[in-house]
């Protein structure tokens, strides 16, 4: 089987695959796999099937839809499919059916997707452990809040899903499971359809096996894109990077230290022009202002349903809950403006040293034990600033656990965050191994 959405998509282009056959393999491996990662809330086998049946049909009379014909996509639950539940790790809420399709669904069909099922997500895309696990180590944690989609794109359970951020929802567990992810500029896809957690800082975007894989679902997603990849002649020449150190050495464990060293070494050597770059002094917060506003943002949607239904809500969102609660108006205020004065600061800095874009760690050590989701630190500060973010896997921890890196870019400037992000992964010529299942 074709483990990336660009070589099935040439398969699938050229005859010598059909979305049928594509799909019936990921069934297999979730019929073989699912009892030990629990990556699903729903498979949908009889819609799937159907559809992969159409989509094949349409390619015998000539239909072809784009790279995203026929490939088969798992869906977070907390985004609307027509006629399935949107339950986002609620008990109360598991025979909630929608009717109609999220505005990335929607997007998704039209593209000629196969949507294979519901992927597990935290409780309400928030912080209390999911039941998936990890499949590079079943003792450990896939992250969340995009659990179940990180895991079933990292077994090829699909070959790519949707995930959303507000923390570190995407990138981490795309990181810890050996996947890569991509969280666009706020606001580049819709939100329309998904089951929010802090409205100003809720982005939706696409975890799959490569740089290349993402690019192509955001182009099917997202808004005011044309191709990310576009086919120019030559090789683009080395981007200039900014390395950022501070918070990203002073929380990182060892193990992300020496892999961040050996990166920043590769890159030098095939020729990237990489150089530190000193965050604002207002970064220093960005941890703190970012928990308040998420805190009193999901508040906002949870409070009243919260008092009504306490024992559908687990401990750690409803920790955050009744902090926003409690959070006075000022604090909130101040954080959102800290939130305006950082984004203006974080642009004036890239372009002072006129670098493309920034690296940093995905995360700050490999994946912990299952009792937690991981430490969003790393992440939380480009969901709190908007900027895009984009995730690859660059090699393995000496236990065997992914360690991944994210190169961060300007507002708006997926372009340019994308063909960095390739250069970057072919020079470090990564090939990661499978999940040892």
């Amino acid at each position: 089987m074709a483990k990336t959405i660009h070589a099935a998509a040439a398969d699938i282009r050229a005859g010598r695959l059909s979305p049928i056959d594509l799909l019936e393999t990921c069934l297999e491996r979730i019929d073989r796999l699912e009892e030990r990662i629990r990556a699903w809330v729903l498979v949908d086998r009889d819609g799937a099937r159907a559809e992969a049946k159409r989509l094949t049909e349409e390619l015998k009379r000539g239909q072809y839809r784009g790279p995203l014909h026929g490939i088969p996509i798992g869906i977070k639950d907390i985004f609307d499919v027509f006629d399935w539940p949107t339950a986002a790790g609620s008990r109360l809420w598991a025979n909630s059916i929608a009717r109609q399709d999220a505005t990335v669904v929607r997007k998704l069909r039209e593209a000629g997707a196969v949507l294979v099922g519901k992927t597990v997500t935290t409780q309400y895309a928030s912080f209390d452990p999911s039941p998936t696990r990890n499949p590079w180590n079943l003792e450990r944690t896939p992250g969340g809040s995009s659990s179940g989609s990180a895991a079933a794109v990292a077994t090829g359970m699909c070959l790519g899903a949707m995930g959303s951020q507000t923390g570190g929802s995407i990138t981490r567990p795309a990181s810890y499971c050996g996947v890569a992810g991509c969280k666009p500029t706020y606001g580049r896809v819709s939100c329309d359809g998904v089951v929010p957690l802090a409205h100003s800082m809720d982005h939706p975007g696409p975890i799959a096996s490569c740089v290349h894989d993402l690019a192509t679902m955001l182009v099917a997603i997202g808004k005011g894109f044309g191709n990310l990849l576009p086919d120019l002649p030559g090789t683009p020449p080395p981007p200039a990077i900014g390395r950022l150190r501070g918070l990203f050495e002073d929380r990182a464990h060892a193990a992300v230290l020496r892999v961040m060293d050996e990166v920043d070494s590769v890159l030098r050597e095939r020729g990237a022009d990489v150089v530190d770059l000193t965050l604002p002094a207002s970064f220093s917060e960005v941890v703190e202002r970012h928990r308040i506003v998420m805190a009193v943002e999901a508040a906002q949607f949870h409070e009243l349903r919260l008092r009504r239904h306490p024992e559908d809500y687990g401990p750690n969102i409803t920790k955050l809950l009744e902090e926003g609660i409690a959070c006075p108006a000022t604090d909130y205020a101040r954080a959102k403006e800290h939130q305006e004065r950082l984004k203006e600061e974080m642009r004036i800095c890239i372009e002072a040293v006129c670098v493309d874009v920034l690296l940093c760690p995905a995360t700050t050590m490999p994946a912990p034990d299952r009792a937690t989701t991981g430490d969003p630190a790393f992440n939380s500060p480009w969901s709190y600033t908007g900027l895009p973010t984009i995730s690859f896997p660059v090699g393995l921890s000496d236990d065997g656990l992914p360690l991944a890196i994210q190169l961060v870019a300007k507002e708006y400037e997926e372009p340019e965050a994308f063909w960095a992000a390739l250069w970057c992964e072919k020079a470090l010529a990564v090939r990661m191994a499978e999940p040892p299942l």
